[in-house]
């Protein structure tokens, strides 16, 4: 009897070899910090996964998943090395100790990944759109602009200072594009969010001249619509069935776009800019895992 062979699918990416390259990635127990992670861990990179959620620690306020333990122990399966760290990245002095600890422990510093954002969670929180916002339970500076704008700061002055004596480095902030049309009205919060979203994007502009004085290239990443572990929790089963949700990425996506820019040799002319996920996918030539070339997102709901 003849056996019918199986056709196998088409990778959805090669992973660059960064065997010996060090990452830090912050934010990284879900969400974009965590496929940052893992892709990086795909490439055998050195891979400290850093955040404020560990196995034995306190949950988020929503009791959503993911610990930097679990990220971690993933990208070591995956052929690289996972570090957990706890750090709260809003916080100077722990943000300076992991960067010490890298410094004594590897002696090199190649790739940060910066993807904190604190607002996810208060985003989700019920009613949070209903209510006056002098009866939230915060008033979401904390969760935006100290554990977002502030901890992209933090985390740029510290990569710079390992970066700079060896002239070479990539330093990554997810964010979003923001558009001066969609930054009006709603609630106080939406306000915070979107303005943290500005700083970090103005951040990448305002640090690029003395970075690249040091071959340091600053780069702003704006992934689409991500499946995030919040986001999956949060939409309705009619929802992901949607013509809308189809054109959502996995986090993974965006860590592909991480790895690829981090392998390239090119990549200095980018500094500074403004980075689609889905555009880079097209350059590079990877897939999300799911093996779909899912395209800018903003692009595809013509924003921009």
């Amino acid at each position: 009897m003849r056996v019918k062979q199986q056709k196998l699918a088409a990778p959805t990416w090669q992973p660059p070899g960064l065997r010996g390259r060090v990452a830090i990635v912050a934010g990284a127990s879900r969400g974009a910090g965590r496929g940052i992670a893992l892709a990086l861990g795909d490439t055998g990179a050195t891979v400290y996964v850093t955040g404020r959620t560990t196995r034995r620690g306190r949950r988020p306020p929503d009791g959503i998943g993911g610990t930097i333990d679990d990220t971690a122990a993933e990208v070591t399966r995956r052929g690289g090395r996972g570090i957990a760290v706890r750090v709260d990245h809003a916080v100077e002095s722990e943000v300076e100790d992991l960067y010490q600890r890298v410094r004594r422990e590897q002696g090199r510093l190649d790739i940060v990944a910066n993807a904190v954002w604190g607002g996810s969670g208060f985003l989700h929180e019920p009613h949070w759109q209903k209510r006056p916002f002098w009866e939230l339970r915060s008033a979401g500076w904390q969760e935006t602009m100290m554990a977002g704008a502030y901890a992209a700061y933090l985390n740029t002055i510290h990569a710079a200072r390992l970066m700079a004596p060896r002239r070479r480095g990539l330093i990554v902030h997810v964010t979003e594009l923001v558009l001066e049309k969609y930054d009006r009205g709603g609630p106080p919060f939406w306000m915070l969010w979107m303005l943290g979203h500005r700083v970090i994007n103005r951040l990448v502009d305002a640090t690029r001249a003395d970075l690249a004085k040091r071959k340091i290239t600053t780069i702003a990443l704006a992934p689409g619509w991500m499946r995030t572990e919040r986001v999956m929790k949060h939409t309705s089963a009619k929802e992901k069935k949607s013509a809308r949700f189809a054109k959502s990425e996995s986090t993974e996506y965006a860590g592909r776009a991480v790895a690829m820019l981090a392998a390239d040799p090119r990549v200095p002319a980018r500094t500074g800019k403004l980075l689609y996920v889905g555009d880079l996918a097209r350059h590079y030539g990877f897939r999300d895992n799911d093996g779909r070339a899912v395209p800018n997102f903003y692009k595809e709901l013509k924003l921009i």
